[in-house]
This record gives structure tokens, C-alpha cells and sequence, in this order.
């Protein structure tokens, strides 16, 4: 598969496009410099809109284009529920999560940490963040976009790993998030209208004169096994996706850590102008997650019938692509590209929030607004050049590099949403209990990975989040309840919601109802 002369101009007028974009969008008025809360915050001024595309374009990367393509090769339509669910799970962070954090003006989940819980939590947390984002997520998403990047051009893949993390950095490195949330608009519509594109002319292919409709009926009667939602007990992928276990377990911990505690996510959201802005951002990123299984699995499947000889999962999605005409290929490449940038960009821009002012400020707290911009500058560049390094020896190895990711950040999860919901709701919860928990969470899910290997990860996190929570309120009722510590206030909190969000909700919960029962 080659770019035709149109396709390299496509995706190279794509490129100049966002960067000047990015660039524009980031000026600031004559005179104003610019400080960390525009760096890192955008200013606090994002509106809806741009949240709800950011989050989107944070989310929707490498791994999930080319790794739940992949998955939808391996296992199909039931690795959807990482999207779907996700749509219910937003729904809950809008209502239940945001109002307590803006309310309480917090920029960084470590920062939320120790105002509710002492310095100590805070430290361990963002030392975790830091180590999973560069070493999990950037590594991640630049590799499996590589895969991409090098079928489609024929460079070398190391070459375009490098060029790939460069382009991210680059274009975020000026403006902060105000440049990666005010461009994401433009990034999430390629990304869709790209998406689909490859979804409708697989389809196409699969149906002929028929078309995309038959295409389906056909996909579907040829592998039926591949759209069931919930897997039997005898398919084998059961253990990475255990039937009724991911609707009443462990995938809901793992959604609400994710989309609720998760810096680079609920960034967008901490940078709202006001919570009812937020929450329109946050319903409208859920009504897009009901659509992205189209974009992201659907190919995968389709490549049953069209590429049925692969050999390995994570290839379905550039196989795809080798089949689209010239025009249309440069256009979905740079869909897949703006996606693997903007949520580069995205993580890149978290680590250099986090490390900035979670351990910079907290260590200088006279550090003078332009040279906390300065450092977050050079930590992304810094943050990016290891995940360049580290890629191919940290996740080269692994043939569904989606699932790679979920088992790992599995290990944790558990105890991130302990600590936040006891913290956000239980006023006794206290710092030895949060410790309890996150240090319990990490040795139970090493204990029974070892001890019962069989146990699908997904029941795993679930158990080990019922055991973490109860080690963490044992411990916490065993210890000084550390009522002097906790700065995190509830007055003045409301969680009604605005009639348009009660109502999107709604429609948005009863799709997910009827896409259940139809594929159950």
C-alpha cells in the first residue's frame, strides 16, 4: 500500500492545517503573557463543544483504531462495550464527579488528592500518572500508530514512530491545552467522517452491487459469532471479555477510573467556564461514544471476509486501508493521523501538567508564572523523547496491544476509584485508608493473577476493587480519621442537572438499551 501524489497532499495540507491552527488559537491578546492556568487549563474558558471533541480525540488514539480493530478481528462486536459503557459512564462523572471538582477549583487529580486526603497520597499518585503515561499510553500510542504510519508509506517504522511524537509535540508545545482542545474539533470531524468512510466502503466491498446494508446482513450471517455482545462461557476470548461479568463488573471500575479520575480525560472538563458547560461537553462525548464501535471495530470484523489470512490481530485496520481508492486513502490517513496527534498531544500536555504543578510548584511555590510554562515545556519534550525510545521494547512484543493496555492498567484502577468515591462521599475515609488501597490494589491483583490465572481480568478488577474498598475502610475506622486534613467542600454543591442534559441522557441510555438487546 502506497500514498498516491493526491494522498501525500491530502495528509501534508492536513498537517500545515492543524499546526496552524493550533498556533492561532493560542495567541494571546497584546501585552498578556502567558500564564500556567492558560498553559494548563486553557484558560478556563473552554466551551462545550471543544470539550465534549476533546475528550473524544484525548481518547480515541492508536490503540483504539488500530487496536480495537484489532480486538474486533480477534474476538468482534463485544469488544464494543469499552465504548459503549463508557457513554453510560460519562453520564455518571457529569452529574456526580464535576460538580465537587469545580466547585473546589481543582486543576490535577493529585492536587484533588491532597486537599481531600495529605501530601503523601498526592506524591504516590502522581508518580503512578506520570510512570503510565509515558511508559503505558505514549509508548502505546505511538507504536501502534507506527504500524499504521509505516504500512501505509512504506518508512521505516521507527522513523515514523519519531516523527509521529515530534509532530505532537510540536504543535501542542506553544499554546498548552487551548491548542490541543480548540483544534480538537477538527480532529474528532475527520476522525468520524474518515471512520466512516472506511466502515461504508468495507461494507461496500463485502456487499457489491447490493451495497453497505447487505454488506452488513452478509458480515453478519458469514460471522455471527463475532456480533455477540456478551460471550459464553465456551468462546474463546471469554477471559479477556467474561460474558454478564462485563455489564455488572470490573469494566464499570475500569470506566470510572478512566473517564472520572483519569488526568488527561477530565482535564478537558476541569477547564470548562462554568459546570453547566461542562456538562454539556461531557453528554455530547457520549453521544459520539455510541457511534465510535462503527469507526474503530467494524472494520476489523469486515476484515474477516476481506483480509482473512492476517498474521496478527493489530494489522485488520491497515489492511482496510490498502483497499481504499486514491483521494479516499489520503483522507482516512489523515483521520488516523489527527487521531494518534491529538491524543499524543492530549498526554503529552497531562505530564507536563502534572509534573509541573504537582511537584515543580509544590517545591518552588515563588516560581514565577513564566518559568512554570517553561518547565512544562520542557517536561513534554522531555516526556515524549522516552516514549520514542521505549516504544518498541515496552509494547512491540504484544499481538493486541489494546488488551495489553487494559490488563496492565488493571493492576491499579481498583484502588484509583476507591480512593477517589470514598474520598468524594465518605467523609471518614482518610489518608492511611487511601494508601491501604492503592498499595492493596497493586498486591491483590499481582496475588490473584498468580494464584488463579484462569480468572478473566475483568472479574479480577471487580474483585479486587470489593477487597481494596474494604481494606481501605477497615483501615480507615482503625486510624485518626484526619478531619483537620480534609479542605475539599461540599457546600454549595448541587447535583441537579439542566433539563437538556436529563433528556440527552436519557436517549443516550436507551440506545445503549436497544444496541444490548440487539446484539445480546
Amino acid at each position: 500500500m502506497k500514498l498516491s501524489l493526491l494522498d501525500t497532499l491530502i495528509v501534508l495540507f492536513y498537517l500545515a492545517g492543524v499546526f496552524a491552527l493550533a498556533q492561532w488559537v493560542s495567541r494571546e491578546k497584546g501585552g498578556h503573557e502567558k500564564t500556567a492556568k492558560d498553559y494548563f487549563l486553557a484558560s478556563k474558558a473552554l466551551p462545550w463543544w471543544a470539550i465534549g471533541a476533546s475528550l473524544i480525540a484525548a481518547n480515541i488514539s492508536a490503540e483504539q483504531i488500530i487496536g480495537m480493530s484489532g480486538s474486533g478481528y480477534a474476538l468482534g462486536l463485544a469488544i464494543a462495550s469499552y465504548e459503549w459503557m463508557a457513554a453510560a459512564t460519562l453520564l455518571l462523572v457529569g452529574k456526580f464527579f464535576l460538580p465537587v471538582f469545580l466547585r473546589n477549583g481543582i486543576y490535577t487529580m493529585p492536587q484533588f488528592l491532597e486537599e481531600r486526603y495529605g501530601n503523601g497520597i498526592r506524591t504516590v499518585m502522581a508518580v503512578f500518572w506520570l510512570g503510565l503515561y509515558v511508559f503505558v499510553n505514549l509508548t502505546s500510542i505511538l507504536w501502534l500508530g507506527s504500524i499504521a504510519v509505516a504500512q501505509v508509506t512504506g518508512m521505516d517504522q521507527f522513523l515514523a514512530l519519531a516523527l509521529l511524537g515530534a509532530f505532537a509535540l510540536a504543535y501542542q508545545l506553544y499554546g498548552g491545552l487551548k491548542a490541543v482542545a480548540l483544534t480538537d474539533i477538527v480532529q474528532v470531524t475527520l476522525l468520524v467522517l474518515g471512520g466512516l468512510m472506511v466502515a461504508a466502503l468495507t461494507l461496500g466491498k463485502i456487499g457489491g452491487d447490493a451495497g453497505i446494508l447487505a454488506g452488513f446482513k452478509t458480515l453478519w450471517a458469514t460471522h455471527p459469532d463475532h456480533f455477540k455482545m456478551i460471550l459464553s462461557p465456551d468462546n474463546p476470548h471469554y477471559k479477556d471479555l467474561p460474558g454478564i461479568g462485563v455489564l455488572l463488573g470490573g469494566l464499570w471500575v475500569m470506566h470510572v477510573s478512566y473517564w472520572g479520575f483519569n488526568q488527561y480525560i477530565i482535564q478537558r472538563a476541569l477547564a470548562a467556564k462554568d459546570l453547566r458547560e461542562a456538562q454539556k461537553g461531557i453528554v455530547f462525548a457520549a453521544a459520539l461514544k455510541i457511534i465510535l464501535p462503527i469507526i474503530v471495530v467494524l472494520p476489523g470484523i469486515a476484515a474477516l471476509m476481506l483480509a482473512p489470512d492476517l498474521p496478527r490481530s493489530d494489522d485488520a485496520y491497515p489492511a482496510m486501508m490498502a483497499l481504499l481508492p486514491t483521494g479516499v486513502l489520503g483522507l482516512v490517513f489523515a483521520a488516523l493521523v489527527a487521531a494518534i496527534v491529538a491524543s499524543l498531544a492530549s498526554k503529552i500536555n497531562s505530564v507536563a501538567t502534572i509534573f509541573t504543578l504537582d511537584f515543580y510548584a509544590k517545591r518552588r511555590p515563588d516560581a514565577q508564572e513564566r518559568q512554570l510554562v517553561r518547565v512544562g515545556r520542557v517536561t513534554a519534550a522531555i516526556a515524549i523523547a522516552i516514549a520514542i525510545l521505549t516504544a518498541r521494547p515496552l509494547i512491540g512484543g504484544f499481538d493486541q496491544g489494546f488488551q495489553y493496555i487494559q490488563e496492565y492498567t488493571g493492576f491499579f484502577t481498583p484502588g484509583i476509584v476507591v480512593i477517589f468515591v470514598l474520598g468524594l462521599f465518605w467523609k471518614r475515609a482518610n489518608e492511611a485508608g487511601a494508601l491501604a488501597a492503592a498499595l492493596g490494589s497493586f498486591l491483590l491483583s499481582i496475588a490473584l493473577k498468580l494464584a488463579w490465572p484462569e480468572l478473566p481480568f475483568v472479574n479480577r478488577v471487580g474483585l479486587v476493587f470489593v477487597l481494596a474498598a474494604a481494606l481501605a475502610v477497615l483501615v480507615s475506622l482503625a486510624t485518626p480519621s484526619g478531619a483537620g486534613v480534609d479542605r475539599i467542600r461540599h457546600d454549595g454543591v448541587s447535583y441537579a442537572t439542566a433539563p437538556s442534559f436529563n433528556l440527552a441522557a436519557i436517549a443516550v441510555l436507551a440506545i445503549l438499551v436497544a444496541l444490548y438487546a440487539v446484539f445480546w
